[in-house]
């Protein structure tokens, strides 16, 4: 039976990838979606969604972190079914390496059709840098969210049609590649976010503040739970969303302003 009268979320992180910190990426995502009002699990392995302990079938939102080639089909045909029903899944990072295992990318045809994308390299600009996420669309996932510099991978990826894509990053040949987009699946709700490589990205506040509203969205909760989030957590560019607390002990700042970017759902 379940007690919780609010949305609560699981951060699940499985792989064997040396590249990735997992249990560092645990604690830092963890933090992260607490942050934004959710009671927040943590977790290792997709063995969970085949069989879902009290735990995991609780959970209104999986926060996935994945560094594997490796993802076994029932559990990708478990995640899918969850999140058909109504879950919602924020997916991040190397999450969505598809066709690097036995049986190609057939073998990881429910995950990659749930998630609606797959890596396919770093490019040609070497594996990470610095450089600026551009939102392009207003969307909860987004809102009051500006513009953001951060250290992190390049990824290229391959995108499936119809997603709605609300952040790029500028490429050096001119062209623009997404690294955020929103999708559904059936009553679900699918966020994919590129970003969080390790924790120079876990502790950007632009990403954190893109998560922690990702996270939100994804579980179903509105946008009127912002002005309490706003009120403990302010953006990284200095300022809240909505009323700024007014204490003695606490200075006073500039509030955002709520202007909508320009609609972009388009691919590179």
């Amino acid at each position: 039976m379940r007690l919780r009268g609010t949305a609560s979320a699981l951060v699940v992180v499985e792989g064997t990838d040396l590249h990735h910190d997992l249990i560092g990426a645990a604690l830092a995502l963890q933090e992260i979606v607490t942050e934004a009002g959710l009671p927040t699990a943590r977790a290792m392995g997709l063995d969970r969604f085949t069989d879902p302990l009290p735990a995991t079938a609780d959970a209104d939102v999986y926060v996935l972190y994945r560094s594997s080639t490796v993802f076994d089909p029932a559990q990708q045909e478990a995640l899918s079914a969850l999140v058909a029903a109504g879950k919602g899944l924020v997916v991040l990072h190397a999450s969505n390496l598809f066709g690097y295992g036995p049986g190609g990318i057939a073998a990881d045809a429910a995950a990659h059709r749930l998630i609606g994308s797959r890596y396919l390299s770093h490019g040609s600009h070497g594996s990470e840098g610095r450089f600026r996420v551009r939102v392009t669309a207003a969307h909860q996932v987004t809102r009051h969210l500006d513009d953001f510099a951060i250290d992190d991978e390049y990824y290229l990826l391959e995108y499936a049609d119809g997603l709605d894509v609300l952040a790029v990053r500028d490429t050096p040949e001119g062209g623009t590649e997404p690294v955020l987009y929103v999708r559904e699946h059936g009553a679900g709700r699918v966020c994919y976010c590129a970003l969080g490589h390790d924790p120079r990205a876990w502790g950007n506040p632009g990403f954190r503040q893109l998560v922690r509203q990702a996270a939100l969205w994804a579980a179903g909760v509105g946008e009127d739970a912002y002005e309490n989030l706003a009120t403990r957590w302010p953006l990284g560019n200095g300022r809240h969303i909505g009323p700024v607390p007014s204490t003695e002990d606490t200075p006073q700042t500039p509030q955002t302003t709520d202007t909508p970017h320009p609609t972009r759902t388009g691919t590179a």
